[in-house]
């Protein structure tokens, strides 16, 4: 069965996003410490870093590493996670994934610069639309054919589409840090969890990984 899916790592006081970027440093130290269990895995390294030397931790954080690319037949992002908001004037911006991007499906993005022409990279296509969170799964379904939708971020977008009741299953890493500011995940879905059956794992890195299944 097709499902919509949702894979995030937060803080232990619920955020998803950082705050202390500076232009020398765009992702900030604050994001370094709220994905290094999952940097540190094979399958990132492989799948993203497109390292192919065998290097990685390989326990419980790499499992649901794996899980993450597994299945998915289509994407949906917003601009954010694009990279529009540091390039917003650049018609030629490609997103900050380089020219193989680790996705490997159709990949659709949700901006108001639509409409905008795809854009074709090594085994990815972004397309761009304007539309609800509705409409924009729709359009992802349909690319999808048999194959998981997931809703990649950032942490407001996964908000949308959680309040539309629009996601099957939603994995979390919860980070052991503290971050203090930043995109809460939790803003205004008091009561989500009687939605869903819930189970939680804890890795070796500490980080608790918590999934919530329709």
């Amino acid at each position: 069965m097709v499902a919509v899916r949702v894979d995030l790592n937060i803080s232990l006081d619920g955020f998803a996003t950082t705050t202390d970027q500076t232009p020398e440093n765009p992702f900030g130290e604050d994001w370094a410490r709220l994905t290094k269990a999952y940097v540190s895995t094979k399958t990132f390294r492989e799948r993203v870093m497109h390292d192919t030397s065998g290097e990685g931790t390989t326990g419980v954080d790499d499992r649901y590493g794996k899980a993450y690319f597994e299945g998915i037949g289509a994407e949906i992002m917003g601009a954010g996670m694009f990279g529009f908001h540091d390039n917003p004037d650049d018609p030629g911006w490609q997103g900050w994934w380089g020219d193989e991007p680790p996705f490997h499906a159709p990949v659709f993005v949700l901006t108001h610069r639509a409409p905008r022409p795809s854009i074709e990279l090594v085994g990815t296509t972004f397309h761009f639309l304007s539309a609800t969170p509705r409409e924009a799964l729709d359009r992802a379904l349909e690319a999808a054919g048999d194959q998981d939708v997931r809703i990649g971020g950032g942490v407001s977008v996964v908000r949308d589409f959680l309040k539309a009741g629009l996601v099957d299953q939603l994995h979390v890493g919860i980070v052991p840090i503290l971050l203090g500011r930043g995109g809460s995940l939790w803003q205004d879905l008091r009561g989500l969890e009687s939605g869903y059956s819930v189970t939680s794992e804890t890795a070796e890195s500490g980080v608790i990984h918590v999934t919530f299944r329709r």
